[in-house]
């Protein structure tokens, strides 16, 4: 009975692991196809087949426009932030030498996601850039929803293994196995809630922008003007000593063969 006990374990850890297998593959091959999983495999929720599978869509915008006031502008996207239930997410602001900026980062409940769009671009004449996605994660979230199960559905069967084990030996593989799947399930859990989270709250990229007013001073102008071009034609000579630098052993060579030429040709006419 002793010798036949770690043999019957061994058979059931593998046989485990290919029910495990097959459950995973009909799980995947029911969502890929979008039918009814009860109707594959005994023990998949019954409820799946009397009930709609819910589309999980991944919303983004990103908006670029030029605005003539930028504080005024900046209320009016805190207000519609604080009227659709939303959040700053990153909030950035600077100048560069055309503009005052001012970037800010939304996340926003999916439901609320056109509602808050219209009210950012309430005023805008037009937009610099106005790119709206949406991304269908459907298919993968049943897939990693249906290989967390089969994993959920292992390890139970792993731990009432752990119940009739005996040996020390038998209850280390066991739950070394057990470690493997955990981590496995918790991996599953992971992606499943960061999917949720993506799908549960849209994502709002917002780009507004001043232009600076022209530096005026006819005297200054000039100036700049005189600057950069004396700093442009000093970058432009010295390019040039670069340049002959990297190639004087091919400016000697045809130095020195003009002169054998020269020389060539004068004695040929004397």
């Amino acid at each position: 009975m002793k010798t036949i006990l770690p043999i019957f374990i061994l058979f059931f850890l593998f046989s485990c692991k290919n029910d495990v297998d097959k459950m995973e593959a009909v799980y995947v091959s029911a969502a890929e196809m979008g039918e009814p999983m009860a109707d594959k495999v005994s023990y998949a929720p019954s409820e799946s087949s009397s009930t709609e599978i819910e589309q999980k869509i991944i919303k983004t915008a990103r908006l670029t426009f030029e605005t003539d006031d930028l504080a005024e502008t900046t209320e009016q996207v805190r207000k519609a932030v604080k009227d659709n239930k939303a959040s700053i997410e990153k909030d950035v602001e600077g100048k560069n030498n055309y503009s005052i900026y001012r970037k800010i980062t939304v996340r926003i409940p999916n439901q609320n996601f056109e509602a808050f769009i219209t009210a950012v671009g309430k005023g805008v004449s037009y937009f610099d850039e106005k790119e709206i996605s949406s991304d269908d994660v459907t298919a993968e979230f049943i897939d990693t929803e249906a290989r967390l199960k089969a994993k959920k559905t292992l390890e139970a069967r792993y731990l009432e293994l752990l119940k009739k084990a005996g040996k020390v030996s038998e209850i280390l593989e066991i739950e070394k196995e057990l470690s493997t799947i955990r981590e496995e399930i918790e991996s599953k859990e992971g992606q499943l809630k960061y999917m949720q989270s993506q799908v549960a709250m849209s994502s709002v990229y917002l780009e507004f922008y001043k232009t600076k007013p022209a530096e005026s001073g006819v005297a200054q102008s000039y100036g700049n003007k005189m600057g950069n071009a004396l700093e442009t034609g000093f970058l432009k000579v010295s390019s040039l000593f670069l340049w002959i630098l990297n190639v004087w052993p091919f400016i000697l060579i045809l130095v020195v063969l003009f002169f054998i030429i020269r020389r060539r040709f004068k004695r040929k006419k004397a």
